[in-house]
């Protein structure tokens, strides 16, 4: 056999870094894109879209995920393999799912995809949707975003290979 196959984690980073560069259109979580990223969660827009985005992407790759537009429902038990409280949690990897919790929601908030993290670094490289030049959880695109680890609360993987 000739080549190399592709894997499933392979193609969902593909599929997601494609998408770094998108913006609203006219703002306030509106345009094509983010209504296509809405559409597999089952909404329509004006919805904030971060989630929206990490189940678009699951779903153009074919991994089976929750297809949630809320940012919670991505960390069950079973798929959490990163706590920033458990000292045995799972080193993440590119395409595995993170969450911010923000005090003022009291539940994660914010989701997006790691695409880097170094073991031996205090920042790792994200991908993710509906966030802007200063990580807000209310932006206006898909940004690949440098942020401090202690900033990611919880990572799940739903990409088993």
């Amino acid at each position: 056999m000739h080549g190399q196959s592709v894997s499933c984690r392979e193609v969902l980073v593909e599929t997601y870094s494609s998408q770094v560069g998108v913006r609203e259109e006219g703002g306030n979580n509106k345009g094509k894109q983010v209504s296509e990223y809405l559409a597999v969660t089952g909404f329509s827009d004006p919805v904030a879209w971060c989630a929206a985005f990490v189940a678009w992407c699951h779903d153009r790759t074919g991994v089976y995920t929750v297809q949630s537009a809320w940012s919670p429902a991505w960390f069950p038990e079973s798929r959490t393999i990163y706590s920033r409280t458990d000292k045995f949690s799972l080193t993440p990897r590119a395409g595995d799912v993170f969450g911010i919790y923000y005090n003022s929601k009291k539940r994660i908030a914010h989701v997006g995809f790691i695409d880097a993290w170094n073991p031996d670094d205090d920042y790792c490289i994200t991908v993710e949707g509906n966030t802007n030049g200063d990580g807000s959880r209310e932006g206006d695109g898909v940004y690949r975003k440098r942020r401090l680890k202690r900033q990611i609360y919880k990572v799940s993987r739903w990409v088993l290979d």
